[in-house]
């Protein structure tokens, strides 16, 4: 009996009679694509929304918010309603209102959203002529090869570096980063936001800035009125500062909260407004991509402002609730049936790639096998087999930096162990 079918291409695998195989066809159940995902988000309203895995946080962020404009509503606002003349002291409240709903909705919009996360490539691209390298392996020169690690692209004649990803397993567009609290690679990456939850990117990077923008004006807004108020109680009653100060305490306690979050707050705008006037991200900024060199995305200040805001949002490429199908998981016991006839050292190996206990490693390293040796035990090889003596090689692998090890056996002709023996 000879096999002549490689061990790595075990598909459909060995039938045998009676049992059922791991290749049969089984209908595949159809799920969003948002509860098969990959990375480390969470979705809510069946995939509408897509946050972060700390995007419970943005809760406590609507708190920080919605706490001091309901103390200022209550104890400063309602106060200030009939001390305007033409009833204008209505106008504190609305606006009040009014931005404080230009806050929570822009926080949802950055933190609910795709920020630009691009899919990944279910396997890895093809090699090219790049790909080099060869490993040793039990005295044998086998092919290894290699992704390289980067490329280098021409962006407005400037040399920019591109670098592949192993985790999504695609060479990174232009200032994508890969985000490794998200588990994603996400276009024009600026930094993951924990305040709202999700990273920041080039889908949702206008939305925050306006966030912090605005959220920068409400806090001027209720510290300035603070002080309207206290004035109005020092000229009604005729008392000095400190006296007018103990009569509200609310306002005490929203003068020194809303200090501290404007120095937060205030710093970022003012920060992102640079960065802006650059056309660069937090990312670039920290890593000092540009001191040597001149940013080649930089269009001059009146451009960079309207490709920010003015341009128009590219679409997402991520269809979160369209529906695909989920490949099939070999489970342990087909797994184990499937490879019941072959000897031990072929049950565990086939085992193996079936469960996919050695398909993946992370890390670049030597592989050393002792398979050979066992193999040319006769008698182990002859017992309940059915393969007889024929020695068989496990030796030649083929990997990629990757992390994807793809093992390619096969057996040899009977005679080729004769030849060796006899030492020809």
């Amino acid at each position: 009996m000879q096999l002549s079918q490689p061990m790595c291409q075990m598909h459909p695998p060995l039938a045998s009679s009676g049992a059922a195989t791991i290749g049969d066809t089984v209908p595949r159940p159809l799920v969003r694509t948002y509860r098969a995902w990959k990375g480390n988000n969470e979705f809510c309203l069946g995939g509408r929304f897509i946050f972060g895995p700390d995007g419970k946080s943005i809760v406590l962020t609507i708190f920080l918010i919605l706490a001091p404009v309901s103390v200022f509503s209550a104890f400063v606002a309602r106060k200030l309603l009939d001390d305007f003349p033409h009833h204008w002291g209505y106008a504190i409240l609305v606006i009040l209102i009014v931005l404080t709903m230009f806050v929570l909705i822009t926080l949802v919009l950055t933190s609910g959203r795709d920020p630009g996360i691009v899919p990944r490539n279910a396997h890895p691209p093809l090699l090219s002529d790049e790909s080099d390298g060869s490993a040793n392996i039990n005295n044998e020169q086998t092919p290894q090869l290699h992704f390289p690690r980067s490329k280098e692209v021409i962006v407005n004649g400037v040399s920019v570096k591109i670098k592949y990803c192993d985790t999504c397993m695609l060479y990174r567009p232009p200032r994508c980063s890969h985000c490794s609290i998200c588990d994603n690679c996400v276009e024009r990456f600026d930094h993951h936001c924990p305040w709202v939850g999700q990273c920041i990117g080039l889908r949702n990077y206008r939305f925050y800035y306006m966030f912090v923008f605005s959220a920068t004006l409400l806090c001027v807004y209720i510290h300035g009125f603070c002080w309207v108020y206290i004035k109005r109680i020092m000229d009604s009653e005729e008392i000095s500062i400190w006296k007018a100060m103990i009569k509200t305490p609310a306002s005490i306690a929203l003068i020194i909260y809303s200090f501290i979050s404007v120095w937060f707050v205030g710093g970022l705008t003012v920060f992102h407004t640079y960065l802006i006037s650059k056309n660069q991200s937090t990312y670039e900024n920290f890593r000092y991509r540009y001191d040597q060199q001149a940013n080649p995305f930089d269009k001059g200040v009146a451009e960079n402002f309207r490709e920010i805001f003015c341009s128009a949002m590219p679409p997402s490429k991520n269809k979160f609730r369209s529906k695909i199908s989920i490949p099939k998981e070999p489970s342990e016991a087909s797994g184990r049936r499937a490879v019941e006839s072959l000897s031990p050292m072929m049950r565990k190996t086939a085992g193996d790639l079936e469960l996919g206990t050695t398909v993946y490693n992370d890390t670049e390293e030597e592989f050393e096998s002792d398979y050979v040796d066992e193999f040319n035990n006769d008698e182990e090889l002859g017992k309940g087999s059915g393969i007889g003596d024929m020695p068989v090689d496990l030796s030649r692998m083929l990997y990629t930096e990757g992390g994807q090890r793809q093992v390619a056996s096969f057996l040899r002709h009977p005679l080729e162990r004769d030849r060796k023996q006899n030492g020809d």
